[in-house]
């Protein structure tokens, strides 16, 4: 991600932002996913896994302490929970 200045260009307007990445970055599996919304739920994990919801969800925190979603969880993604912008699942 780069920062500093707009190119100056006849049409810009210093509202213009540039182009942001995803909102946050989590892993699932192993994987790192680029995710853009503030919650995540139990099975749009499970999917974006690559698995069944019916094996379950296990959140991993930063102290690695294991915890198992319940199905319907919704789950506030929060940038600086964990570590930095990552958050971590796996298959249960």
């Amino acid at each position: 991600m780069t920062t500093g200045k707009l190119a100056e260009r006849p049409d810009s307007r210093p509202d213009d932002k540039p182009d942001r990445g995803p909102k946050y970055f989590l892993i699932i599996e192993g994987e790192e996913v680029r995710w853009d919304h503030d919650t995540i739920t139990t099975e749009q994990i499970a999917q974006l896994g690559g698995w069944d919801v019916t094996q379950g969800v296990i959140e991993v925190d930063e102290h690695n302490n294991e915890r198992t979603l319940a199905p319907g969880e919704v789950i506030h993604v929060k940038p600086g929970h964990g570590f930095g912008k990552k958050h971590k699942w796996k298959r249960g």
